[in-house]
């Protein structure tokens, strides 16, 4: 036991004595570094320095910063309500697609092909809208660019304020909508509304020109489609009657049919022809 304690307090020691060399080590290093650099220089130990003025901030200082976000508002409106307006024209676009553009009438149109082709999800849903989407902006391209020219410059400029610019922007896109509605529809509008006959059609109101816009577009889309079905309906119909009458009762004509329809619509170039029709029918 005596021999094992003392061997325990020569470890502990010899640990003692490591340590305190290392810290007297690291404390001679300091001081070296310090006197090597030199005391700091200050104001007391520079009494010949001249104090400079403390340099006001530019206000441009902060337009330096990369990061920064700035919000102004258009034209002499103030921020937030440029903000609310930005905002509730992004909740409008969607209605506004369907209602003052021939959004409508181009997916009615592609829709009726793909169920006149007999395909259920070929071409998707989404690549009929992207299609629609882009025929749209392709027709209404004149219209956003009279739009902008009559109420977002001068918006911006700050010669209009925001009712003033919406009041310009109807202009253009009513006289698009006038020119493809029917009669018939703005009639029974103006009659539901109970307002008074107008002498010209610029004396509509958008309250009666939107919906009589939509109904047009749906009759006109749905003639188109029942148009383009027909061909494919006769086909049907040759196909049935002849597997019918040769016995083949149980294979479904719809098996044979669809191949000679996608055939036929390849061999003239279908999507040109139509993409082709429809375009022109906007002219």
């Amino acid at each position: 036991m005596n021999e094992g304690s003392r061997y325990l307090r020569i470890v502990a020691l010899s640990l003692l004595l490591l340590s305190g060399s290392s810290f007297i080590a690291a404390q001679t290093s300091g001081v070296a570094n310090a006197a090597s650099f030199g005391p700091e220089p200050t104001a007391s130990v520079l009494p010949n320095s001249i104090a400079l003025p403390a340099l006001p901030a530019s206000p441009f200082s902060s337009a330096s910063d990369p990061n920064e976000i700035r919000i102004t508002g258009i034209g002499q409106g103030s921020m937030p309500w440029t903000i609310i307006v930005l905002l509730t024209l992004l909740t409008l676009i969607p209605s506004l697609l369907l209602c003052m553009t021939p959004f409508a009438r181009l997916l009615v149109v592609f829709h009726f092909l793909r169920q006149a082709l007999g395909l259920q999800t070929t071409p998707t849903n989404q690549t009929l809208i992207g299609l629609s989407l882009v025929l749209t902006f392709f027709l209404m391209q004149p219209v956003g660019a009279n739009i902008y020219t009559a109420s977002i410059v001068p918006l911006e400029s700050g010669r209009i304020s925001a009712m003033q610019a919406v009041e310009r922007g109807e202009g253009p896109i009513r006289q698009f909508m006038l020119h493809y509605v029917r009669e018939k529809d703005v009639a029974l509008f103006v009659e539901l509304s109970k307002e008074p006959r107008p002498r010209t059609p610029a004396d509509l109101s958008m309250r009666i020109v939107v919906p009589a816009y939509i109904l047009s577009e749906l009759k006109a889309g749905f003639q188109i489609g029942t148009v383009l079905f027909l061909p494919f309906l006769a086909i049907d119909m040759i196909v049935a009657s002849i597997s019918t009458s040769v016995g083949m009762l149980q294979l479904p004509p719809v098996v044979i049919s669809t191949p000679l329809k996608l055939l036929l619509f390849v061999m003239v170039d279908g999507w040109n022809l139509l993409v082709g029709s429809l375009m022109r029918s906007f002219s």
